[in-house]
């Protein structure tokens, strides 16, 4: 969790963006040889870590979030899931929901795929929902990501219509993956995350403090 000063801080102020620096040396590339290590070896991830862009966001991380008279209109969205469930933005509205974009061969939507799911784990039982919208797979590449990742939330394949991502593209462009947003109850963005999460506290506290704002 962000420690109390810094909480103070994102209260006080109707939009905050934060940018994080492209972090590089040693203790950036062990931390991402020891969470790919079970993949390895892996281009997507090799070229990731050399610094070439192959179509998503770099390491530089930039957190904007929205007070809520600062939010746009609730953004309505749904599609088919990899496991061929329909879903609505209308099955979440009440609850706080996070959106991410990914796609498999992504390198950086690898790395951050425990984060992501250890935060979907971490409130389990309270109103929060997690969706994925993958822009490039279908279902079976989708599936095995999951399966490989260890995640346990479900994702719209959303490559052949572009409904989900065209649903957003107003309020808050997606530009590469990964981004993930977060919904307030209403379904309004409150918050952007656009490039790798680089802590799953980052997201905990901007779904924490949603959670107390929608009590």
């Amino acid at each position: 969790m962000f420690p109390a000063s810094l909480r103070a801080v994102r209260r006080e102020r109707p939009l905050r963006r934060i940018r994080l620096g492209r972090v590089t040396g040693a203790a950036l590339v062990g931390a991402l040889a020891l969470g790919l290590a079970a993949c390895a070896p892996d281009p997507a991830t090799e070229s990731y870590l050399n610094g070439e862009n192959k179509g998503y966001v770099s390491v530089d991380l930039t957190v904007t979030e929205f007070a809520p008279d600062e939010r746009s209109e609730p953004v309505d969205f749904g599609g088919v899931t990899e496991n061929g469930d329909e879903f609505s933005s209308d099955d979440t509205r009440g609850g706080v929901t996070v959106v991410n974009f990914w796609y498999a061969a992504c390198g950086p939507c690898r790395v951050e795929a425990k984060d992501l799911e250890s935060v979907w784990q971490e409130y389990q039982g309270e109103d929060v929902e997690f969706i994925g919208v993958n822009i490039y797979d279908q279902a079976d590449t989708a599936k095995a990501f999951a399966e490989q990742y260890g995640v346990t939330y479900p994702s719209l394949i959303d490559v052949n219509t572009g409904e989900a991502k065209l649903a957003f593209a107003r309020v808050a462009p997606t530009l590469a993956p990964p981004t993930t947003l977060v919904l307030d109850k209403d379904g309004r963005v409150a918050a952007r995350i656009i490039g790798q999460l680089e802590s799953p506290s980052i997201l905990s506290t901007i779904v924490g403090d949603l959670l107390e704002e929608s009590a």
